[in-house]
């Protein structure tokens, strides 16, 4: 499977959700402690937005195949690149090819996706989910893995417009077509999707056991908890992190994404929803 982080909030140096927690996305690429695999080495991939959301919104993109943990192009960028959104992804394959267009995150416009996860039977089944895919957006698709079709099966089913329902009409139709194919548990995932301005984070699996998820808690909490630690003096209230499992064991710092829920983060009040796939 992978491991990933989705930042958002005051703007900030890469290198400091990056490379400084104890548990790091780059220490999880090789000591994961909750991943299904301790060793995510298949490629990683950073998406983040250089002009803060203004402008056209387009984000750029870093992904290579080798490993996050020695990569010395990305702990260059990770010291000079600032963003108020990031997405880090590090990759270990589930059968798919390791190349640079089966990385994370993926870009649609101003529209990124990531995932951590596997749709059960996916080579089976990839022609009829691929027949899905709005043949406008179809000749987007560069890679060959599951988490790639599902993010253009969500473009599809209305993800620009609608990012919950949109998801929740994908994950019904590869259950669907999963289980016309034999697979009893088609869906395993978590799932961090933004526009630049908003994050959604979903967790679900058929199964009913699905992949580690954790978004951290309120900065005005974290600072009366932790009065001493300069970045949260630092963060705006709106400032949030959600990560496949904790960077570090601060108390009262993490808490775990509920079975089959999202998430939204966005100006104003976040949001904890229940998540249910829907017929698309």
């Amino acid at each position: 499977m992978c491991r990933w982080l989705a930042y958002s909030g005051t703007p900030v140096l890469l290198d400091t959700i990056l490379y400084k927690p104890a548990h790091s996305l780059i220490d999880q690429s090789l000591h994961s402690k909750l991943g299904v695999e301790t060793t995510n080495g298949d490629g990683f991939g950073i998406g983040w937005y250089p002009d803060g959301g203004s402008g056209d919104g387009t984000p750029a993109l870093m992904r290579d195949v080798g490993p996050a943990w020695n990569n010395r192009n990305l702990r260059e960028l990770a010291d000079h690149v600032t963003s108020p959104v990031f997405f880090a992804h590090i990759r270990a394959s589930t059968g798919t090819a390791v190349q640079q267009t089966n990385c994370h995150p993926f870009r649609h416009g101003r529209w990124m996706w990531m995932h951590n996860g596997a749709i059960a039977g996916f080579h089976a089944m990839r022609r009829d989910l691929a027949l899905l895919v709005d043949p406008v957006l179809f000749g987007e698709i560069e890679g060959t893995t599951d988490s790639e079709v599902m993010f253009y099966l969500a473009l599809t089913y209305g993800l620009e417009e609608d990012p919950p329902g949109a998801v929740a009409r994908m994950v019904g139709v590869v259950e669907r077509v999963g289980r016309e194919h034999g697979v009893e548990y088609p869906m395993q995932m978590t799932v961090a999707v933004t526009d630049g301005t908003a994050v959604w984070a979903f967790r679900y699996s058929s199964q009913g056991a699905s992949r580690s998820l954790f978004y951290s808690s309120r900065v005005d909490t974290l600072r009366r908890l932790h009065p001493d630690i300069r970045f949260l003096q630092e963060a705006s209230d709106e400032t949030r992190l959600v990560v496949s499992e904790p960077l570090g064991d601060l108390p009262g710092a993490w808490n775990e994404v509920p079975e089959s829920s999202y998430g939204v983060v966005k100006p104003g009040a976040d949001g904890l929803y229940p998540f249910t796939p829907l017929a698309a």
